[in-house]
């Protein structure tokens, strides 16, 4: 079976690789990370740029500057951002947050926080794992009691990614603990990083950086107004949350990008026998990948294709169990192809960014549900399996 753009979608494709490859400033391109770090001032640059120019959120509703793309559509303009090889608008903000309050939130906390959670003029963090709730999420214990026009919200979050550029984290609390089911007594709060009683300790990882974070809250008051929807509703809104996140969790452009390179590289490396491209046996290996990337490129179409009323198929399960499998088969191959070179460690060069890249890319199978829970999804959701 054949799959292809239709001319509508091929138009907007053409229309989004000329600007991005035509109109947007060159220190953008490529300038997001150093050192394996997130570099903050471009990031926030380049999304301001997008939203001047109406592409910072497009899957976002129109009357609060999306574009009303579909699913299909938001992969065209992912894919190339992706080859632009700009960095894709901080997902706590479009992806997460933004959407939940467009959905879920009041008038007031639209107007308050949308404009600026979509320019990231507001940087948000993602308050949702604890030491331990992870994949158990419904299990979290972090509380908030009402006391009068305030919540007071204790316990603890952790593996919060770039928190320490946060200005406002969404939080998920316990708000019922004597709900009959854990889901039931959550809810789902906005609290301003500069509170009183509110800290956050750096974790370092393994290779080397700080890109994640514990955040404490001791006695932190927040203003009952920054409740998103209903008490007790926030395991649905996280949900919600979960499932536009999934649909973006197998990013093809940016696995091309990086395969791309490590084979320019493998052209460029000398050997005995000429280049490392010419062993049979590396060659075999990104002849093998490039398929499997075509065959997950082709497989994100079908999904995008046939998503229905703003509602990911639960094929995108799959998309982010075998987005993850190739992103970390992608950068084993990118430190093989250093070899030694990988070893010389955040020189500037290329080779010695390879082993940090691939050490930090561990976290794939593990980020927007682990690779064992969307199994389960898989095997029960799609296959209709019963354990």
């Amino acid at each position: 079976m054949e799959r292809k753009l239709s001319e509508e979608d091929v138009a907007l494709q053409s229309e989004l690789r000329a600007f991005f490859e035509n109109e947007v400033p060159d220190h953008l391109k490529n300038s997001y990370m150093k050192d394996g770090e997130a570099v903050p001032e471009i990031l926030r640059e380049s999304q301001k740029f997008l939203d001047e120019h109406n592409l910072a959120a497009p899957q976002w509703p129109e009357e609060w500057g999306g574009r009303g793309w579909d699913e299909l559509q938001l992969h065209i303009y992912r894919s190339e951002l992706q080859r632009a090889g700009l960095p894709s608008p901080l997902p706590f903000n479009i992806n997460m947050v933004g959407p939940v309050i467009a959905a879920f939130g009041s008038q007031e906390l639209k107007e308050r926080f949308l404009p600026k959670t979509k320019s990231l003029e507001i940087w948000w963090s993602q308050g949702f794992s604890e030491p331990d709730s992870g994949s158990d999420l419904a299990s979290l214990r972090t509380t908030a009691v009402r006391e009068g026009d305030e919540w007071v919200v204790n316990g603890q979050k952790t593996w919060t990614t770039l928190g320490q550029y946060g200005d406002w984290i969404f939080t998920l609390v316990r708000t019922d603990p004597k709900a009959d089911k854990p889901q039931k007594g959550i809810s789902f709060l906005l609290i301003d990083m500069k509170s009183e009683g509110l800290t956050v300790r750096p974790i370092k990882l393994i290779d080397g950086g700080v890109e994640v974070n514990e955040v404490f809250f001791d006695n932190v008051r927040v203003p009952a107004d920054q409740l998103v929807g209903q008490e007790n509703k926030g395991w649905d809104y996280a949900k919600f949350l979960l499932g536009n996140e999934r649909t973006s969790a197998a990013p093809v452009g940016s696995i091309k990008a990086v395969l791309a390179q490590a084979k320019q590289h493998a052209r460029e490396a000398r050997s005995p026998n000429g280049t490392a491209l010419d062993d049979p046996l590396l060659a075999a290996r990104f002849a093998e990948l490039e398929a499997e990337v075509m065959a997950l490129e082709l497989t994100v179409l079908r999904v995008a294709g046939d998503s229905r009323d703003g509602r990911p198929d639960p094929a995108s399960s799959i998309l982010k169990l075998r987005g993850s499998e190739l992103q970390q088969e992608v950068f084993e191959l990118m430190v093989d192809v250093a070899g030694v070179e990988a070893l010389t460690w955040h020189t500037g060069d290329w080779g010695g960014e390879t082993l940090p890249r691939y050490l930090n890319f561990r976290k794939a199978s593990i980020y927007s549900g682990s690779n064992e829970v969307q199994r389960n999804i898989i095997s029960g959701g799609i296959l209709g399996l019963r354990g």
